[in-house]
């Protein structure tokens, strides 16, 4: 015998499994509409970290589509396009929703540049050329046979500059590389380092500064554990 608490226990449960289905539906349009439809589509970009690049470069790189929803952009394209600008070292792009793109950029430094019929060639701390033209101040000037970034020397003095103490980064003038184990650095004042190859980098950047306040124009770092002065 069914009583009034089994009616009305059915029709409870006939009642959820109704606005269960309603709010299924509910979810199915609207998500039709944010895929399908520009309800959420890119109305603002917003790009960080840019100084020697151009905004309109990474707009135009960015190629969003007009009117398509921000669920269906390819974030991962538009990082690697924009990181393929020479000047940008890496770039990520995330949604902001409900209708903004942000694009992070990190560009790259040069840190030495050599000259060439063209003009100066920067390179960066991880030996990429990225641009020709003038060198900012401070920029050390590269002194070797066959300067690019394929070449073992250029590479060796990228390398050496990466583990120079800052102080003493900003007093470099030029850095001469006659082979992977003949690096020197000539300071802006006229004295010169005498650096020697990769090796033992760590304790040639501790004792190289202390050596400095001696008087002398000629500091041999190539032996750590022997430094001389001339």
């Amino acid at each position: 015998m069914r009583t009034a608490g089994d009616w009305f226990g059915r029709e409870h449960r006939g009642r959820l499994r109704l606005w269960s289905l309603l709010g299924i539906c509910v979810l199915t349009v609207l998500a039709v509409l944010a895929w399908f439809t520009p309800v959420l589509s890119v109305s603002t970009v917003e790009i960080d970290g840019l100084v020697a690049v151009s905004e309109d470069q990474v707009r135009d790189k960015l190629e969003i589509p007009s009117g398509r929803s921000m669920l269906r952009i390819d974030t991962n394209a538009m990082a690697r396009r924009v990181a393929n600008i020479p000047k940008v070292r890496s770039a990520r792009v995330q949604r902001v929703f409900p209708s903004t793109v942000k694009v992070t950029v990190v560009e790259r430094t040069p840190v030495l540049f050599w000259d060439g019929p063209q003009g100066a060639h920067l390179m960066d701390a991880e030996s990429v050329e990225f641009a020709i033209e003038e060198p900012p101040i401070g920029v050390p000037k590269l002194d070797t046979e066959h300067p690019g970034g394929d070449d073992p020397v250029t590479r060796a003095a990228v390398s050496v500059l990466s583990v120079l103490p800052a102080a003493l980064v900003i007093q470099v003038d030029e850095v001469v590389a006659r082979s992977i184990s003949n690096i020197s650095l000539n300071l802006r004042d006229g004295r010169t380092v005498l650096w020697g190859g990769t090796n033992d980098a760590e304790r040639k950047a501790a004792v190289v500064m202390p050596l400095l306040t001696r008087d002398g124009t000629v500091f041999d770092v190539s032996s750590p554990n022997l430094v001389t002065v001339k």
